[in-house]
């Protein structure tokens, strides 16, 4: 049989396997035709979590209602930490909900290699099909729990008036796109690390704890002041939380320059992450 021979018959295979791939690489065609499988593991997530508990879904509106409402009694109350011109119920339930989304998503997605070993050793499909998933459920959960947010925030908008909204609220799927990329950047770095140093296993939830002090969750941006304002500043998170903010309770800060710091911290994790999870996708299960 001769080459030309063999290269028109490898024409009609429908797929055709091959360990070429670069680290770039960031095959949409094939994830859009594995979208199916995706879908059901996103379904999977929401199901699964509550699928034996009495309440149920209430559960993703009912956790936020309460921390915020625990960060009310003791740092508002007790410790009498202002949280400025912002009513603190609004304060502190959208520095939760915002923060829920992107811990939650960082933590599940630093599992996913150690987690589906056995699943990835068995069937092929895109690797990165188990971290798009956990964003996108995490997002539906977003939602939901935003919605409890949205009609708190109403009312301070119509009925006691304290609240307007200004344009900059047009923004706000902009901002929260990038804390979804960075949330889906930093986990595929760490998922990956994880196959030969499983320490960072243990200290990703010690450490994503302690990050919330240092984003603006509990103590707004404009009541930090001096040489501590650049200690939060310079974690990427807070000029996107504070931009989300500014936007959907015009008041608190919005620093374009560190919004573009932001943006650009998550554009470079962005690419690190997919060049070290496409490099370790095709050995890690001789290291899991």
């Amino acid at each position: 049989m001769t080459d030309k021979t063999i290269s028109n018959n490898t024409d009609n295979w429908d797929s055709i396997i091959t360990s070429g791939r670069g680290y770039l690489d960031f095959n949409i065609k094939e994830l859009w035709r594995y979208r199916d499988l995706l879908m059901l593991f996103v379904k999977k997530d929401i199901i699964t979590v509550y699928k034996q508990t009495i309440l149920g879904p209430l559960w993703f509106v009912i956790q936020p209602m309460l921390t915020s409402l625990m960060f009310l009694l003791i740092f508002n109350n007790i410790a009498k930490i202002s949280t400025g011109a912002i009513p603190p119920i609004l304060f502190y339930l959208a520095g939760t909900t915002l923060w829920n989304y992107f811990s939650d998503t960082l933590n599940v997605t630093s599992k996913t290699f150690t987690e589906n070993a056995s699943v990835f050793g068995k069937v092929y499909f895109p690797r990165i099909i188990l971290p798009l998933s956990k964003v996108v459920s995490g997002l539906i959960k977003f939602l939901i729990q935003f919605s409890l947010f949205a009609v708190i925030l109403l009312y301070y908008i119509f009925i006691d008036k304290s609240i307007t909204p200004n344009w900059y609220i047009l923004l706000a799927p902009l901002w929260l796109l990038l804390i979804v990329l960075l949330s889906f950047s930093i986990g595929i770095i760490i998922t990956a690390l994880t196959t030969k140093y499983r320490d960072l296993i243990f200290l990703i939830g010690f450490g994503v704890q302690l990050a919330m002090y240092a984003t603006p969750v509990i103590i707004p941006l404009s009541e930090v002041h001096g040489n501590k304002k650049i200690f939060f500043l310079i974690n990427p998170l807070t000029s996107l939380f504070e931009a989300i903010k500014y936007g959907l309770l015009g008041k608190g800060t919005f620093y374009i320059n560190w919004l573009a710091y932001s943006t650009l911290f998550t554009m470079v994790f962005l690419v690190l992450g997919i060049i070290i999870f496409n490099k370790v996708e095709k050995r890690f299960i001789d290291t899991v």
